[in-house]
């Protein structure tokens, strides 16, 4: 074995936009028409530059989202956060609200997973106040959306959070629930906002 196998097995490869849209292609080829994967199909321009792993959460988010401030003060929708952040728990979404504080400033950040919290107070919270991050788990963010209780119209980013691994060494992807979940969120709706131009994609 050359050590530069080695290196390449254990050294981490940052994801790119072609792992997803390539994750995508495999998962709709199974049961879809050529024309529907075509419509399912997202092209480069739907994302946004990819965490090379140099960066801290906060640093990824003000390069990909310089002009956040200004976004963030007119953004004034109900139901709706401008950006969704997209991982594979409860522990770990707390992770990252924490670790986003020096990007944030004092907008509003709303938990989406569902462990100790009914998804009817997030339906409640979310119709009476406006909310700015939305991070959470994509199985109960699905809900949400499939139940009214957050609308993607003002949605502006959702960001995977593709390359951190949990104690087991797996990604969010490696996750089969998760794994499922997350493409059944962008099918439902992200895939077309993003092909709109609407939205933009990360992966963190």
């Amino acid at each position: 074995k050359k050590i530069s196998d080695i290196l390449e097995k254990s050294a981490p490869k940052p994801g790119v936009p072609a792992d997803l849209q390539n994750l995508l292609s495999q998962h709709f080829a199974e049961n879809r028409s050529v024309i529907e994967i075509e419509e399912l199909k997202l092209s480069d321009s739907c994302f946004l530059p990819a965490n090379d792993l140099t960066h801290s959460f906060s640093s990824y988010l003000k390069e990909i989202c310089p002009k956040w401030a200004k976004l963030r003060k007119n953004h004034k929708e109900k139901k709706s956060v401008v950006m969704l952040i997209i991982c594979s728990s409860a522990l770990r979404s707390l992770e990252l609200i924490k670790s986003m504080v020096a990007f944030k400033g004092d907008c509003r950040v709303l938990k989406l997973f569902a462990k100790h919290i009914k998804i009817k107070e997030q339906m409640n919270i979310l119709e009476k106040g406006v909310f700015h991050i939305g991070v959470g788990t994509p199985g109960r963010v699905k809900a949400l959306v499939e139940q009214d209780g957050l609308c993607l119209n003002s949605t502006k980013y959702m960001i995977l959070d593709w390359n951190w691994r949990d104690q087991k060494l797996r990604r969010m992807m490696d996750i089969p629930e998760i794994k499922k979940e997350t493409i059944d969120l962008l099918e439902m709706s992200i895939i077309k906002l993003c092909r709109e131009g609407s939205v933009k994609l990360g992966l963190f």
